[in-house]
């Protein structure tokens, strides 16, 4: 019984590739719009945009184009190949600006820029591109069905410069611990930061690394300039001790000022 199952599934699966094998020689436009929606319905989208590249160019101007256009647009976009998905997309709603897949094909296009964001270690060309295009979808349709998915995935990109932004200012902390550069850069790092992203969830781990920059740079400056970055340091210690008294960083920021206070004292003791 199990050998009959199997040789009827062979049979059923070679008939159908024989078809599409036809379909795609065939010069009956006809015959291959059928089953390259038959293959669309059926979720196989890789044979079902061969058969639509063949036919959409002659269906150039015709009523059918509109339908066949967002089938094609879709299987790339189901396919994950996200260039074309986008670029596809947005000619269409170009292209058919009354049809009622226009605001869809509007969606659809920016959320395929969105897929083509990198992680947030890499360079965020298309995580930017991707913000402009979701904001256009949004300033277009205020009241659209997929603007609650629009904030998401807004919220998700936005969250990806902000810690790309974040690890950066980190950086130049860490580089400059191990090469004792200039910790400068970092403070001002970590400066641009807050003031660019001020309700970020980063914000006490900034605050706590532009005051390690600070106390760094004050405790190993020369004789002439250890006072004034001190007290820089200290302004920067009294601001975090403000805003996140119970911080799990509250010892470790208490000996920072501690040692400071007692690099100061002979300052004071001087004067």
């Amino acid at each position: 019984m199990k050998k009959i199952v199997y040789i009827l599934l062979l049979a059923i699966t070679l008939s159908s590739c024989s078809e599409y094998q036809k379909a795609l020689k065939s010069e009956d436009v006809k015959t291959k719009v059928d089953m390259a929606t038959k293959l669309f319905e059926d979720g196989k989208y890789s044979k079902a945009e061969r058969l639509f590249k063949q036919v959409i160019p002659r269906y150039r101007g015709k009523p059918q184009a509109e339908r066949l256009m967002y089938m094609s647009a879709m299987c790339s976009y189901q396919m994950k190949d996200y260039h074309i998905s986008g670029y596809h997309f947005e000619r269409f709603e170009n292209s058919y600006v009354n049809s009622d897949k226009a605001e869809e094909a509007s969606f659809l296009s920016a959320k395929s820029y969105y897929h083509l964001s990198p992680v947030y270690s890499k360079e965020q060309k298309e995580t930017v591109e991707a913000l402009e295009r979701l904001q256009l979808f949004i300033n277009k349709y205020p009241d659209s069905e997929y603007l609650p998915e629009a904030n998401i995935l807004i919220n998700e990109l936005d969250f990806k410069l902000e810690k790309k932004a974040f690890e950066i200012a980190k950086q130049y902390n860490k580089i400059a611990y191990f090469e004792s550069s200039d910790y400068e850069a970092a403070i001002k790092a970590f400066d641009n930061f807050l003031v660019d992203y001020p309700g970020t969830s980063f914000r006490e781990e900034a605050m706590f690394y532009r005051l390690d920059s600070a106390y760094r740079l004050g405790i190993n400056s020369v004789k002439s300039k250890k006072e004034e970055r001190l007290n820089i340091a200290m302004g920067y210690y009294n601001t975090f001790h403000k805003y996140y008294p119970n911080s799990e960083r509250t010892e470790e920021v208490d000996k920072m000022y501690e040692e400071m206070q007692t690099q100061l004292e002979q300052f004071n003791t001087k004067s």
